[in-house]
């Protein structure tokens, strides 16, 4: 008989090539979403913001995939029409986004460029670069979400029963790679007095159009694998996805713990990291520069820590159980933040290796809940419940600041916002454990070692 071919995915090599490729997807996608940390201050000094409207910029990401179930739709699209065509579709959304936030910035626009006329007609309350900026959010985040949901089933087609999670925690250290860069270089781009804050801004659009050129690249990639695996493929063609199927999927307990957790933890730690450097600012009475060097402990923590905690869940399992010690590392965290004057250093870095056990362990868990063919609509359900919580938390955060800091204080008082983080922080604990009792009771193997099929 002949010995059959080994497909690409076979090869370490090429695996590993292609998580680098959709990557530095990753990276770009978190510069942009993060870049505007470090510049909250610049923003409400050149274009009028408020604490709201800042809040209200940061949560326009989440308006798609909250309202319009954009990353739902997105999962079921990918399940249906496959990587290349979701993928390009979502990714060129997410650039489009970036340079319409972009152009919203510049002084071109700001001096009557096209749509300034437009924007002046209605909502007088906004201005017309809120409003050209928070359009470009919209198109940014209804891309960016789904996108990561594409890049989410792409490492399980490559790594499936090949050190998934260590590829997982790899494909979150992109991701915090991208923070970490965002909040080193755009207060640095943007200088001390912002007169290069629109420089800024486009720099880390023309980072997000280049994130669509390597999906572009890595289709061509695709197109190979396919080809090795069609009769794998064929079997899946006979066993379509149905939208019914949601309901199968939500009426999961372990799933439905999984997104609860994922609601209430990224809700505590996103929307934070966008208020951090502000936060350091007026708690600490440091610089912008110093406030985001003093943030990026975080992603750069995450950046070595997920990988290696993917590895021993690749090996040694425990899932649920690092979950609810990422959980609780979370809540000490906010609680520091609240209740102490405690330098943030220290409480920086135990926030990484937070954020790094929970995603290291709750995205490829996913693989022992659901089908393969239901991958990409149990990705996207996860997203959209996720941004839920990135929605309302920021623009909360925001409200919360300008009530109890009426006026223009020098010091903003930050305690009731840092309140509402551990209150997130608890329930997530909380969930993390209810996680735990129903893996024990439905023996889903949220535990196992992921390397083992």
């Amino acid at each position: 008989m002949e010995k059959l071919k080994k497909a690409i995915n076979d090869y370490p090599l090429a695996r590993w090539g292609i998580l680098i490729l959709v990557g530095f997807i990753l990276s770009v996608n978190y510069y942009f979403y993060d870049a505007f940390s470090t510049l909250k201050d610049l923003l409400m000094t050149e274009f009028g913001f408020s604490n709201t409207d800042y809040g209200l910029f940061v949560s326009f990401y989440s308006i798609p995939n909250t309202f319009l179930l954009m990353a739902v739709v997105g999962g079921v699209i990918l399940d249906k029409l496959g990587i290349r065509r979701t993928g390009f579709l979502f990714i060129f959304s997410m650039a489009f986004g970036a340079m319409l936030t972009a152009y919203g910035s510049s002084d071109y626009y700001s001096n009557g460029g096209l749509g300034y006329g437009f924007m002046t007609t209605f909502l007088p309350g906004y201005s017309p670069e809120l409003k050209m900026m928070l359009l470009g959010r919209f198109f940014y985040g209804l891309g960016a979400e789904t996108s990561i949901v594409v890049v989410s089933k792409i490492l399980v087609k490559w790594f499936k029963g090949k050190d998934l999670a260590l590829a997982f925690g790899l494909k979150v250290g992109f991701g915090r790679l991208g923070t970490f860069a965002a909040l080193q270089l755009s207060p640095r781009i943007a200088g001390p007095d912002g007169e290069y804050l629109s420089t800024a801004i486009w720099f880390a659009a023309v980072l997000a159009l280049m994130g669509l050129l390597a999906f572009i690249i890595y289709i061509l990639f695709d197109f190979k694998i396919d080809k090795q695996i069609q009769q794998e493929e064929a079997v899946v063609e006979t066993n379509k996805f149905k939208l019914s199927d949601i309901t199968k999927i939500l009426s999961n307990r372990a799933y439905f713990y999984i997104a609860l957790l994922c609601v209430t933890f990224y809700a505590a730690v996103f929307p934070f990291m966008a208020f951090a450097p502000d936060f350091f600012y007026h708690q600490f009475g440091m610089s912008y520069e110093q406030s985001g060097q003093i943030a990026s402990l975080l992603p750069l923590g995450t950046l070595f820590f997920t990988p290696l905690f993917g590895f021993l869940i690749d090996r040694y399992g425990k899932a649920a159980t690092a979950m609810i010690f990422g959980s609780l590392a979370l809540l000490l965290v906010h609680l520091t933040f609240a209740f102490t004057g405690m330098a943030p250093h220290l409480s920086m870095i135990l926030l990484g290796v937070a954020f790094a056990l929970v995603p290291a362990a709750m995205w490829p868990s996913m693989v022992r809940l659901v089908d393969d063919q239901q991958i990409g609509t149990a990705y996207g359900l996860m997203y959209s419940i996720q941004n839920l919580g990135l929605w309302g938390v920021p623009l909360l955060a925001g409200i919360i600041l300008d009530k109890t800091n009426p006026g223009n204080p020098e010091t903003l008082n930050y305690t009731p916002t840092i309140l509402m983080f551990v209150g997130l922080s608890f329930l997530g604990l909380l969930f993390a454990l209810l996680l735990k009792r129903e893996d024990k009771k439905g023996g889903f193997g949220v535990d196992l070692p992921m390397n083992k099929k």
